[in-house]
Parts: C-alpha cells; structure tokens; sequence
C-alpha cells in the first residue's frame, strides 16, 4: 500500500530500497507471520486458512499446516486474492528502522498488526471532532 502524502515525511529518503531489502531478502518473498507468497494469487477461506499450492497442502493464519481439513461448507467459500507484502514497524513508529523493528506482511497480517493503532486513532479523530463541535456550536441550540 503506497504511503499517503502527508505521511511522507515521517519516512527515510530510503525506504524503497529498506522496503525492498526486508520483503524480499530477509523475508525472502513471504509473509513472516502467515507464510503468503509475494504477488501469488491465493486461494483462502476468510478466517486466515489459505490453501499453499508450493507443498499442496491447507495452513492456518500463522502459516502452519492444518491437521483438520476444511468442511465441504468451509469450502463453500473459498475466495482469491493476490499477496502483496509490505513492510510494516512493528512498534507503529516510522522513525525507528531498525531491522528488529521491520516486518515483511501480506495485507492480511498488516491489518491484524495494525488493528490496535487503528482503533486508537479512531478514536482520536472522533474525539477531536467532538470537541471540535463542542468549541464552535456555542451555547445556543442551532
């Protein structure tokens, strides 16, 4: 997912390049969490289980193979979708680029990463709203 503009600032010069060399040299073109190939399209059933057409096989959302396979029902549902990785801070700050602090993830696992932070800035934005209105509506009913 490209980065928004006013975000830009917040990143190195460099980070195409610190980007590149996390996704594909140390994660070697796969997620680190689930194990998703980069730019494959896969077959998944909504919940994290993803079927892993390299060793024929189904996998859980941390990429480990499943010992139950899916129902006929699970089956029922099956969706596609392209991989595409990303690098993510695993501590939410754009600052710190130490190579501990950096994750290859799929979209999947970014968003599951993210979960929390995107909550809390909801909130954020939704309070600085409302006081935003309590400060300009006055004490007058409009």
């Amino acid at each position: 997912m490209p980065i928004r503009r006013e975000h830009r600032y917040f990143y190195p010069i460099d980070w195409r390049q610190l980007s590149a060399t996390v996704r594909f040299r140390r994660a070697g073109g796969a997620c680190e969490t689930c194990g998703r190939p980069h730019g494959q399209v896969v077959y998944h059933l909504g919940d994290g289980r993803w079927w892993d057409a390299g060793i024929g096989a189904w996998r859980d959302g941390h990429g480990r193979s499943l010992r139950t396979l899916p129902t006929i029902e699970d089956l029922g549902s099956i969706r596609e979708t392209r991989v595409v990785l990303a690098a993510a801070h695993r501590d939410h700050d754009t600052a710190n680029n130490a190579n501990t602090n950096l994750a290859a993830f799929c979209q999947r696992c970014h968003m599951l990463h993210d979960r929390p932070e995107h909550r809390r800035r909801r909130w954020r934005t939704l309070f600085r709203r409302k006081a935003m209105g309590d400060l300009f509506r006055g004490p007058y009913p409009s």
